[in-house]
């Protein structure tokens, strides 16, 4: 049991509480006539990157309100289909869909620019999305020259989805939400907040019943279902292990849950 009364299971990623009572907030408001979908971690899923998008497309339909689509990052590794997900998305920016950088992102870009070692992307489920891009590191095994894989990557991977992982933005705010990766350094001011707090960030904000000013809708952390928080909202189910990708609905005062 922690401090604060949050007494947890974990098994393997996947994250089991029971929490003690937060204290009581205002409702978070997103601004008149428009809604929010906010959609965990992809992981490579495009097959069900596919399916969620038609069922916001159903939610959507005949509704008054305007809707805007935001993604918290980890599009890549894990899964099958990293590449689709990208071209997916990299497309969905020109009719106005916000895409955050996930941890994933970040260690995929480090690793072409030197700062990051390629065993640890490659293990974490860079070997996965390499292989949908038809490059597989087999050949690479054994060699110490992180150039020569360097060079096949650039080569495998087009500039334009390169370009669109460079683009990604931390956060997002729309009204009384604060939208990113892994979540916020607590007692930190929401627009003081640094990138790798935004990107790796694990129990220091989950495990916070703290008001953080606005409620953080985040991924990262994978639970078997999201979790609804006075103060944080968690849509990573696990998509890549679990089957199932989920999305928060957000409008005026009201959340929902949308899973595919």
């Amino acid at each position: 049991m922690t401090k604060d009364g949050d007494s947890r299971v974990r098994l393997g990623m996947f994250f089991f509480r029971s929490r003690a009572a937060a204290p009581k907030r205002k409702p978070a408001l997103i601004p008149d006539g428009r809604r929010v979908y906010a959609i965990g971690d992809i992981h490579g899923r495009y097959d069900l990157l596919t399916r969620m998008l038609d069922t916001i497309h159903r939610d959507a339909a005949g509704g008054a309100a305007e809707p805007q689509i935001v993604f918290l990052g980890d599009y890549i590794d894990r899964g099958a289909d990293s590449r689709s997900v990208l071209e997916c998305l990299r497309g969905g920016t020109q009719h106005g869909w916000t895409c955050l950088m996930g941890n994933h992102e970040a260690m995929l870009l480090a690793v072409l620019d030197g700062e990051l070692d390629w065993p640890m992307w490659l293990g974490h489920g860079g070997a996965e999305t390499l292989f949908s891009y038809g490059l597989s590191t087999r050949e690479f095994a054994g060699r110490t020259e992180p150039e020569a894989l360097r060079e096949a990557v650039l080569s495998a991977v087009p500039a334009s989805h390169i370009d669109f992982l460079r683009g990604l933005a931390g956060s997002h705010e729309v009204g009384g939400y604060f939208f990113c990766h892994a979540g916020i350094r607590p007692g930190v001011a929401l627009e003081r907040q640094v990138l790798s707090d935004l990107l790796w960030i694990r129990e220091d904000f989950t495990e916070s019943a703290l008001d953080h000013g606005k409620r953080v809708v985040h991924g990262h952390t994978p639970v078997m279902e999201p979790e609804i928080l006075p103060n944080r909202v968690n849509v990573d189910t696990g998509a890549y292990l679990t089957n199932r990708l989920s999305c928060v609905v957000l409008e005026a005062d009201q959340l929902r849950i949308l899973q595919v």
